[in-house]
């Protein structure tokens, strides 16, 4: 068992409470305080072998990471393990940067937290990276689950130069993820280079890449240096590195291998300081197994994944990126707007094949079109209509999955569990009914035999969600 002593900073007594249990189970040692004068004392008058510490402290406290200079300066060597509920991208980053061990962002599991202080009690040479950009101009927004074990990857990432590969669909923002690795970290000094492999044609994509010299094909009037040169000591992003053509694939492994380039059409090599980021929206298996895309390119780009989940897995994340929209909007010189509740709900339920880039393109038509400074469901509902097409307004099974698995992990995520089959049956049947007695015009009696139920089961369902069967004429 072990006899290692950790000193816990967590204001709250319930939360303290279960840690404190948890790991006194495993044999640790564990001294609870309330307060960053209270660590200050405790840690100057005995030896403790970890500190785990909350972000949000007391009023008049500051927070738990901003205090953290005068530990490092004081016990260098202790290893610090960050819990924090302020689940952003920001978080992650200013725990990275303190040099902590760990960032474990609230409601953790207890069994992956006795595991991290294991982890942290063997020594680690750990490194802090300079300060970074403030949480306004960060790229990435959302506290979802999802989100936060990307944030937690993205900050693992910011002191190394290993190869990423991020997965996920189009418009989730795998761009904004290759951005953040770069801006926060150690090269963010150095260009930060995007190329879409899949809008360059393939006869030109490798002079794209790796630059040429004059004559080395028609219309080569001049030497030009490629995407490789001009990222040199920054990153370079492959966007869409699933439709790279397999020549081209030949000569990036080259390059990966040795780290070094030739134009096309030159001999001299260039010795590369790049990093490579790539991304697709391909399943690389499936483009292995049809010989699309080599297997060995695939390791090669693929040692450390990042899967963005798609828009409808964090549907919670909707409002806030909505509002982020909205702010970016006004910024741009369009007029300021907000959305209703009943519109902001709507939005939430909503498929979003298109992701967060199909919700940004969303929220700036509403504020160009929308008449009133506060968007109300209608008008909502409209612009999402026309985005469908007429050939997508019915939900195929894929959407109407969606549908369901949006309104459960939003009850999932409210702090009240209690009930949740008669809560995810009034989300979905109360807005059924609804549209269904707007589709017959309000006649009862056409409405329940469409949705093959009994005329005075309908009049109840109606009676019992304070639905007005007048309102639908």
């Amino acid at each position: 068992m072990a006899h290692e002593k950790i000193i816990l900073v967590e204001d709250d007594l319930s939360v303290s409470h279960v840690i404190i249990t948890a790991l006194r189970a495993e044999g640790y040692d564990v001294e609870n305080c309330k307060s960053i004068t209270e660590r200050d004392a405790l840690m100057a008058s005995s030896h403790y072998d970890l500190l785990l510490t909350d972000v949000g402290l007391g009023e008049g406290e500051g927070d738990g990471i901003s205090s953290l200079g005068s530990v490092k300066a004081t016990h260098p060597d202790i290893p610090i393990i960050i819990i924090s509920a302020q689940n952003t991208l920001n978080t992650a980053v200013r725990a990275s940067e303190t040099g902590a061990f760990e960032y474990l962002p609230k409601p953790f599991d207890l069994d992956e937290l006795v595991q991290v202080v294991g982890q942290a009690l063997k020594p680690k040479n750990i490194q802090p990276i300079e300060p970074s950009m403030d949480e306004e101009s960060l790229p990435l927004v959302g506290r979802s689950p999802a989100m936060q074990d990307v944030y937690r990857m993205i900050a693992r990432l910011l002191k190394n130069d290993l190869s990423v590969l991020v997965l996920g669909e189009s418009g989730t923002g795998k761009e904004l993820v290759a951005e953040a690795i770069h801006g926060l970290g150690h090269r963010k000094s150095g260009p930060f280079i995007a190329v879409n492999m899949a809008a360059i044609p393939s006869e030109l994509i490798e002079a794209e890449l790796f630059g040429h010299e004059k004559g080395a094909f028609t219309g080569a009037v001049a030497s030009a240096s490629g995407k490789f040169e001009q990222a040199q000591g920054g990153t370079l992003f492959l966007d869409e590195i699933g439709d790279m053509p397999m020549h081209a694939q030949t000569r990036l492994l080259r390059a990966l291998q040795s780290g070094e380039i030739n134009r096309v059409g030159g001999k001299g090599l260039v010795k590369l300081d790049v990093r490579i980021i790539a991304a697709t929206n391909h399943d690389f298996l499936e483009l292995i197994e049809q010989g699309k895309f080599r297997e060995d390119l695939y390791y090669r780009i693929n040692v450390v994944p990042i899967e963005l989940p798609p828009l409808r897995e964090r549907a919670s994340d909707i409002p806030a990126l909505t509002n982020h929209f909205l702010k970016l909007a006004v910024t741009e010189g369009l007029p300021h707007k907000q959305i209703s509740q009943e519109g902001m709900n709507l939005l939430c339920h909503h498929y979003w094949r298109g992701n967060v880039r199909e919700l940004k393109n969303v929220i700036y038509r509403l504020v160009v079109t929308g008449r009133e400074e506060t968007l109300s469901e209608d008008a909502i509902r409209q612009i999402l209509a026309t985005e469908r097409g007429e050939d997508r307004v019915e939900s195929t099974n894929m959407e109407f999955e969606g549908h369901i698995k949006s309104i459960v992990l939003g009850l999932m995520a409210a702090p009240e569990k209690e009930n949740l089959y008669a809560q995810a049956l009034e989300k979905f049947e109360k807005p059924l009914l609804i549209e269904m007695m707007h589709h017959a015009h309000g006649n009862q009696i056409k409405a329940a035999k469409i949705l093959g139920i009994n005329r005075n089961t309908l009049r109840k369902k109606l009676n019992e969600y304070q639905i007005d069967p007048t309102q639908s004429k």
